[in-house]
């Protein structure tokens, strides 16, 4: 692979350019990958029902946890690349390349067919409303058939980003993405699919977007005037998962505790559940914009701790954490002023854009929030330090949540008193995370 060719050069320079050119086409690209279940939503909601809005809407928490997970996973490549560029060890990096794709193999088929099988219980552990049961049901089992092509283009993705490359796998994002909103009206407008064909549609368009991504990899893996092909490698293997399984359990702790919450906000029937649906797209928006940074924050200083430039790194840390707030604030506080119009979008029932807003006051307000443990838990990440941050999500975010669903929600059950539970769960993990991160670099800095 020629890594001298890659478009951002992580290491030397100006940051500040650097690190816009190279987040900007992340958070397009998470932002595309939560517009195929938008546009899942819109279809459904404007050419179907409300129950069918209600099965796809009661689907976004597992989805988003598959999501996750997947993403998660995908860090340990994107570091181990990042280092190995840092050391300067380009010769390693085709066999790393092979390794990640091998993963990505061995664990999304087996992931498809737990998703078959558990897709009935997990969706009436989350108390799903019978009436929209068995369309749940079928909306979550024809999207896990695509999970093999979902992580295979995640690994590959963080592989091009390792190397400063994000805008190919947005572009390639971006065409799968028109796919998925063309067949979406296909499936569901023409043939009459329902839920069946917005599940579809996304299936296949992840498909396109792995079999794209690979193309490219399989072009950019052959070592150049070396013979042989690189192979997975046990160790490389292993490096990864020591990454990027604490980073997928930071994710998915987070995602786990939202399911506890959509578990309630069902109680509370189709029209809370379809308002909690429209809502939640747009926080998936904004999030994207500040984990988008996080993933930065970790990209470039996975490079820059390997190549033992600790005031870099610094740098990364506040600059990050600056335009990271700006970016992420500017379209939450919009959305939150016109939340009545934003929601419109997606419905044009009023009880369902009501219970939206109630979401959207409660929780997107305060999102700006996460960017203050996002950052330095990226940071750690890049520092070596990855299974700390998963472990203060899992207490601050995932614990805390589920404690407050059981005492004082329970005491209080209303769904503005269930949704405060967000803001909360946030200021405690960024406590626990920026705390741990102090004690960290502290100890680094003696050495």
């Amino acid at each position: 692979m020629n890594f001298k060719s890659a478009d951002i050069d992580m290491l030397h320079g100006p940051l500040t350019k650097s690190m816009l050119l190279f987040t900007l086409p992340i958070a397009f690209s998470s932002i595309l990958q939560q517009l195929f279940n938008a546009a899942d939503t819109a279809v459904v909601g404007y050419f179907g029902s409300r129950d069918a809005l209600a099965a796809v809407g009661t689907n976004t928490e597992i989805i988003a946890l598959v999501v996750t997970l997947s993403a998660g996973l995908s860090v340990g490549a994107n570091l181990l690349v990042a280092n190995r560029i840092g050391k300067g060890r380009e010769e390693e990096i085709p066999s790393a390349v092979c390794t990640a794709i091998a993963l990505a193999v061995l664990i999304g088929v087996p992931g498809l067919l737990l998703g078959q099988a558990a897709a009935r219980p997990l969706l009436r552990m989350i108390q799903t409303p019978s009436a929209i049961l068995p369309s749940a049901v079928l909306y979550l089992r024809i999207y896990m058939l695509g999970y093999p092509f979902l992580l295979l283009y995640d690994f590959g993705s963080a592989v091009l980003r390792a190397r400063g490359n994000s805008r190919y796998p947005f572009w390639v994002l971006t065409l799968s993405g028109a796919v998925n909103v063309c067949l979406n009206v296909v499936f569901v407008v023409v043939f009459r699919m329902g839920v069946a064909g917005v599940a579809a549609a996304t299936g296949l368009s992840n498909m396109l977007a792995a079999l794209i991504i690979l193309r490219s990899l399989a072009k950019e893996m052959r070592p150049d005037g070396k013979p042989g092909r690189p192979r997975p490698s046990r160790r490389d293997m292993g490096e990864m998962l020591e990454i990027g399984v604490p980073s997928a359990v930071q994710g998915a702790v987070f995602c786990f505790a939202n399911i506890f919450v959509q578990a309630s906000v069902n109680r509370f029937g189709e029209t809370a559940i379809a308002g909690s649906t429209i809502a939640m797209n747009f926080e998936y928006f904004t999030y994207y914009i500040i984990t988008a940074f996080g993933q930065t924050a970790t990209t470039f200083t996975g490079q820059n701790h390997a190549a033992g430039q600790e005031t870099r790194c610094r740098k990364i840390l506040w600059l990050c954490l600056l335009l990271a707030a700006i970016g992420s604030s500017i379209p939450i506080f919009t959305v939150v002023l016109f939340r009545n119009f934003f929601s419109g979008l997606f419905t044009q029932e009023q009880a369902v854009i009501e219970s939206a807003a109630v979401r959207i006051l409660c929780i997107l307000l305060f999102e700006p929030l996460c960017n203050l443990y996002e950052i330095p838990a990226g940071v750690l990440r890049g520092s070596e330090h990855a299974l700390y941050p998963a472990v203060c999500t899992m207490l601050g975010t995932c614990a805390f949540r589920i404690v407050w669903i059981g005492t004082v929600f329970r005491s209080e059950p209303t769904l503005p008193m269930l949704y405060h539970a967000f803001p909360l769960s946030w200021v405690v993990t960024i406590l626990l995370v920026n705390g741990g991160f102090l004690l960290l670099r502290g100890r680094e800095n003696e050495k």
